[in-house]
């Protein structure tokens, strides 16, 4: 009878996460696909395409929402069985609310760890794929920047022309041995700058031992040495580092394996961490969700008013995000450290669910 009672708790559970999933689903791809089509339309593309990059989208975002949908998905359940009865008889049977409870944070958790090391590595190539070819399609729109093995490099489109960047990797918020060329509006080199290092905190870069060759007709015309100098650039070191944030293309077996390996690709080290900790505490997060909704619902066997444990379970979603942000913030400025931030709201959330759980069981 034991088993039969523990597969049908772990069963209904699966069957209302798939179901809260597959809305969630169409709701992105509605939702999504509208932003996407803006971003075609003045493109010679047919509606495949930016249907396509939506499929290939919604999944990472499905993962990013996962604790709200397990959430979701235990409130749903266990208000299930609470109505129909099926709660007050698997207690006849042994259960109790402690069990109850037990059987499903764990199945939330092992869905946590089977998303991360069989459903994220598939996830992350489907980013990837939106990204090339999102990119692909952004060549003739937007400006460009590039990690690879020789550096960095970014393509600006200035007012007069263009601008062509390449540089080495420096210290925190420094670049070292830039070559700039910069191009008029009809792609003709007019101007070639080299420098030793430049400082890139603002949109004032100021370049350092500075060397910049005058060209006219593919002839150079004037050499001048400075010791500095500045340039307008619409990117800075806070937002180059954003536009390799995008860890929706790593997967988390690729980050653990391969985490020197993106290091030395350029990818930012505070950035890879943060990842990895916001990875290995999505298992610990699904537990504590379901946690949270076992309490709301299992405090008694009596029927509730959906309406009102609903605004109190938004309500409650909203400020452990709240607080999973604050925490973020208080590790990106250094005032707590960046792996711990991950962790602070599920210990808090934790130690509130530990103190409610025991009150539940009692019932």
């Amino acid at each position: 009878m034991n088993n039969i009672i523990l597969r049908y708790l772990i069963d209904g559970f699966l069957k209302n996460f798939l179901k809260v999933i597959l809305f969630f689903f169409c709701f992105g791809i509605i939702l999504n696909l509208f932003e996407e089509i803006e971003f075609f339309k003045n493109l010679d593309v047919s509606i495949f395409v930016p249907l396509l990059l939506t499929m290939l989208f919604i999944p990472s975002i499905i993962i990013q929402l996962l604790p709200f949908i397990i959430f979701v998905t235990s409130m749903k359940f266990i208000m299930d069985i609470r109505n129909n009865k099926d709660l007050l008889n698997i207690k006849v049977f042994g259960f109790s609310n402690l069990k109850i409870f037990f059987i499903l944070a764990l199945t939330s958790f092992f869905i946590g760890w089977i998303v991360l090391f069989l459903i994220n590595p598939v996830t992350s190539s489907m980013s990837q794929y939106y990204d090339k070819t999102k990119s692909s399609y952004s060549k003739d729109i937007d400006h460009l920047v590039s990690f690879n093995k020789n550096g960095l490099w970014i393509k600006e489109n200035l007012t007069n022309g263009q601008r062509i960047i390449s540089a080495e990797r420096g210290k925190e918020k420094d670049l070292k041995n830039l070559i700039i060329y910069n191009f008029d509006e009809e792609y003709s080199l007019k101007e070639k700058i080299f420098s030793l290092s430049a400082n890139i905190e603002k949109n004032q870069w100021v370049l350092y031992g500075v060397q910049l060759l005058q060209i006219n007709d593919g002839q150079e015309t004037k050499k001048i040495k400075l010791e500095n100098m500045t340039i307008e650039s619409k990117y800075t070191i806070e937002k180059i580092i954003n536009l390799f944030k995008n860890f929706d293309t790593i997967s988390f077996v690729d980050l653990v394996v391969n985490y020197n390996k993106l290091l030395d690709k350029g990818y930012n080290k505070i950035f890879l961490n943060q990842s990895l900790h916001a990875m290995l505490s999505m298992p610990f997060f699904l537990f504590i969700m379901t946690a949270l909704a076992s309490i709301l619902i299992m405090n008694t066997l009596k029927q509730a008013n959906k309406t009102k444990i609903i605004i109190f379970g938004i309500f409650s979603c909203v400020i452990i995000y709240y607080l999973k942000d604050l925490s973020i913030a208080l590790g990106q400025t250094n005032r707590i450290p960046i792996t711990l931030a991950y962790w602070i709201p599920i210990i808090i959330i934790g130690l509130f669910s530990f103190v409610g759980i025991l009150q539940i069981n009692e019932k």
